[in-house]
């Protein structure tokens, strides 16, 4: 009995022990994890490495603002040839996009029916001719017998109405035989002016009643900006304003120009008024029809500006990280216009001329950052080196919100 008793302490006695020794390890490990969470809480941010390519330097500069024109571009010396006469398209000699040049053959018409009424016509006029200087003679011989009294005065007035009446006729017979000739030229349509074939209307066998449109031509260096202002802007746009605006197919470029004319009336219907603008310089679209928008420069200004790629927005809000020394502060803008010629924003308080920002910031940044400025990036720098570039430099990190 008393072995039992004795064997049954030793167990518990072990099992007391195994117990106490397994809580520790737990102990121990969280004690570790508080400590590592309590450094990491406080640990400061790393400081960045920041080359003179990722600054950018606030400036003023100047800032252009007006009415917003929208329209096309169209050329101001354009014919629409159409046909002169009733006849038959022979042949059309020029294609859509084909440069002709002043009285060069564009279509060439039917014309035979019209070659024979001028053939009548002047075999018209030979007649009327030849009777006019028969009734001349026959008036001469009639003034000279009476003189000798050898007629009398009525027929020597008869034989002049019989002139006069020649003359008439051949004045009418000439000017038939000159409507002909007119005619007959009209069968050939001719440019009236270098420039190109910008749409053909016709083709071979068509039938061209008078007044049909056959083709048309446009003169490429004499483009223009036709636009439309708001009639409640149209008050500040003046005669020889600068113009800045863009074309649709020539997105990466901006075109300008100076207001030429302002319509004295506005559209009944949009209640807009028209706006002409010529190009500045031979910078000019070669295609007509293209749709334009852009800006009246009716006010200039000058103004911080800072581009769109160092601006943080989150919700209604825009900062910029501005670097003081060495160390980074987050810069809460107050921002105005967009600037549509170079896309630059206008800053209205927050920043100071002179002020350095970061060019391209990202959300990662705290406020009060340590910054270290380091040499000018090196293009053909090794993996190695572009790496840790990628890793401190701020130009590489993606735009937060």
């Amino acid at each position: 009995m008393l072995r039992k008793t004795l064997l049954a302490l030793a167990v518990a006695s072990a099992l007391v022990a195994c117990g106490k020794s397994s809580k520790e390890p737990e102990k121990a490990g969280a004690s570790a994890s508080a400590t590592a969470a309590k450094d990491g809480k406080g640990a400061a941010p790393a400081v960045l490495a920041l080359a003179p390519e990722d600054l950018l330097t606030i400036e003023s500069n100047a800032l252009a603002s007006g009415p917003v024109i929208t329209g096309s571009v169209q050329p101001e010396r354009k014919a629409d040839l159409r046909a002169e006469v009733s006849a038959v398209v022979l042949q059309v000699m020029k294609e859509n996009g084909e440069a002709v040049k002043k009285g060069d053959i564009l279509v060439r018409l039917d014309e035979t029916s019209i070659r024979d009424a001028l053939n009548s016509a002047d075999e018209a006029t030979r007649a009327a001719q030849q009777s006019l200087e028969q009734a001349t003679r026959m008036f001469e011989r009639q003034k000279t017998l009476r003189t000798s009294g050898m007629v009398s005065t009525q027929a020597l007035e008869d034989a002049e109405i019989r002139r006069n009446n020649a003359q008439s006729e051949l004045a009418a017979a000439k000017s038939r035989s000159v409507a002909a000739h007119q005619q007959l030229t009209r069968t050939l349509v001719r440019a009236p002016f270098d420039g190109i074939v910008s749409e053909r209307k016709v083709s071979n066998g068509d039938t061209a009643a008078i007044g049909k449109e056959l083709i048309k031509v446009i003169d490429p260096a004499s483009m223009r900006f036709e636009g439309l202002v708001s009639a409640d802007k149209i008050g500040v746009v003046k005669v020889g304003q600068p113009v800045r605006f863009r074309i649709n197919g020539y997105q990466n470029r901006d075109f300008s120009g100076r207001v030429k004319r302002v319509d004295p009336s506005a559209n009944a219907v949009t209640r807009q008024v028209e706006v002409l603008v010529e190009f500045a310089g031979q910078d000019m679209p070669g295609v007509a029809g293209l749709y334009a928008e852009g800006r009246v420069e009716s006010d200039v200004s000058n103004a911080l500006m800072i581009p769109d790629s160092a601006l943080v927005v989150s919700g209604d809000h825009s900062y910029t990280w501005r670097v003081n020394g060495k160390a980074l502060s987050k810069a809460p803008l107050s921002i105005g216009v967009r600037d549509p010629r170079t896309g630059q924003w206008e800053v209205r308080s927050g920043l100071a001329a002179g002020d350095r920002v970061l060019r391209v910031p990202n959300s990662g940044y705290k406020d009060g950052q340590g910054v270290e400025l380091t040499a000018p990036k090196v293009a053909g720098a090794g993996n190695g080196a572009a790496q840790a570039s990628a890793a401190t430099s701020p130009s590489t990190a993606p735009k937060g919100n």
